[in-house]
């Protein structure tokens, strides 16, 4: 897992920190052990540092077996709006005179409002707790932005920081009706919110914004995959790509857990067996890295649900029957389904299409030649793709691993200086420093802190691009081994 924004226990301040967390929790009645001195989260969960792996996590203290409960957290414990709502009458009233406001706005609101009561608030110990920002698309800026080179991510990061800037424009008025702390007033503040909100909630089936879950955020991410052996033919195979490229409704996901009304308790449950010590993952949905990134900030270096769009012509659109969200290539490289039907019937001739058009669209080669010429304009597509990149996978390999070395350096300006000598300028990173130093009236303190976000968020662009990539070389080399196959034959 790459940036994901969970804090690490690496010091002795943030292992009491989560001891004060889980004293809390026990108050409101989550099932944690009575002695936190062991991290505990009932009988059979410990929190624990798993580093490259998430950071802080939730590890196995006793083999788990799959389906057995995990966690139950309590309706009294959860953070949704309602809960906020009843305890304030005067977030109430002034909410109703903003009923054009989203539910995920209305939820950001409540939540700021809740925050800026500081230890009046009965969930100031679990706020402490949670991170103090986060690099989802809407908190990226012109640098770390045009640093994914990819116009379709370019684009969804300008499209994140523009509906950010508009629901919190929109929230304004009523923010300062609440009389919220200046800093909780400020866009920064508002996209911290709504960075929380996005990457922790849960869902509920009373409120669309969903519910924040004290200790149940905890569990890191693991993405779901295919049982293989529901690829035991090709006719599986195809009527499994078909469903996959196809069935992307968020409301369709699958989860580890979800509210239960008989128990009034949302739960938790295992979704394999685990061993001792080993991390327990939970599921929050099939994301792509792009989506990861957009929605919580980090990126997964092994994804089994990426998906890389390439460039296509219209027609190519035009005679496709499969949404544009289907038309992409796997991770391992091959393209998707739906993209190699549509690609089949557009390298047919125009007044074959009709007659064999439902070969095409079954998923079954039309013949070696259509199959050797889709797979040659899908393999120089890809080439040219990758020329016409600013920096290439060896240089975003070389970049990466100079970011990694950064905390050596003494400062920024020395790190800038040392990149410049073996990069050139190619990279972008000499805009480092205006970017990190240009706020005024920051205290250093403040700077650092500041540059280190921006930092991090430019290396999961960076690291973004490289994976986006290394699935377009893999697709280069799958379709040179598709065409060599078919041309012995």
């Amino acid at each position: 897992m790459v940036g994901n924004g969970k804090m690490s226990l690496s010091s002795e301040a943030e292992e009491g920190g989560v001891k004060s967390l889980l004293k809390w929790a026990a108050k409101y009645g989550i099932d944690v052990s009575e002695s936190c001195s062991s991290l505990g989260l009932g009988h059979c969960l410990g929190v624990s540092c798993f580093p490259g792996a998430g950071g802080r996590g939730v590890a196995a203290l006793r083999l788990i077996s799959k389906g057995e409960l995990l966690l139950k957290v309590p309706k009294s414990a959860l953070i949704t709006t309602d809960s906020l709502l009843s305890r304030d009458e005067t977030l109430s009233l002034a909410l109703k005179a903003h009923p054009s406001l989203s539910s995920t706005q209305v939820f950001t609101v409540c939540l700021l409002y809740e925050i800026n009561k500081g230890k009046a608030s009965p969930w100031h110990p679990y706020f402490l707790h949670l991170p103090r920002s986060y690099s989802i698309l809407a908190a990226f800026g012109e640098l770390e932005t045009q640093a994914l080179q990819v116009d379709y991510a370019i684009w969804a990061a300008q499209k994140a920081v523009t509906k950010g800037k508009y629901e919190w424009e929109q929230a304004f008025t009523l923010m300062k009706e609440l009389k919220l702390k200046p800093p909780l007033l400020t866009f920064r503040a508002w996209i911290w919110a709504t960075g929380t909100i996005s990457s922790r909630t849960l869902h509920i089936p009373w409120d669309e914004a969903g519910c924040l879950c004290p200790v149940g955020d905890l569990f890191n991410y693991a993405a779901p995959t295919e049982d293989p052996d529901s690829f035991e033919n090709v006719e599986n195979w195809q009527n499994e790509q078909a469903k996959d490229d196809l069935d992307i409704h968020h409301s369709q996901r699958l989860t580890d857990g979800g509210y239960e009304e008989d128990v009034a308790a949302y739960c938790f449950y295992a979704k394999k067996n685990y061993n001792v010590g080993e991390q327990v993952l939970l599921s929050y949905g099939t994301y792509t890295n792009l989506e990861l990134l957009e929605y919580y900030g980090f990126l997964l270096e092994d994804n089994p649900n990426e998906k890389v769009f390439i460039p296509l012509d219209l027609d190519m659109h035009s005679l496709s029957c499969w949404p544009k969200e289907s038309l992409y290539i796997h991770q391992n490289g091959r393209p998707s389904f739906a993209l190699m039907c549509a690609l089949r019937l557009w390298a047919t001739p125009p007044q074959q299409r009709k007659s064999i058009g439902h070969l095409a669209y079954s998923g079954c080669p039309i013949s070696k030649g259509n199959e050797i010429y889709v797979m040659k304009w899908v393999g120089k597509k890809c080439d040219a793709l990758l020329k016409e990149m600013p920096t290439s996978v060896e240089e975003d390999k070389s970049l990466v691993h100079l970011i990694d070395k950064m905390e050596e350096y003494e400062n920024l300006g020395e790190w800038v200086k040392e990149a410049s000598a073996v990069f050139g300028g190619k990279f972008g990173h000499t805009n480092i420093l205006k970017a990190a130093y240009g706020v005024e009236g920051d205290d250093e303190l403040t700077s650092l802190v500041r540059t280190k976000m921006l930092i991090d968020r430019w290396k999961l662009a960076v690291q973004w691009r490289l994976m986006y990539k290394t699935v377009v070389s893999r697709c280069i080399s799958y379709c040179t081994d598709i065409i060599n196959s078919l041309s012995t034959q």
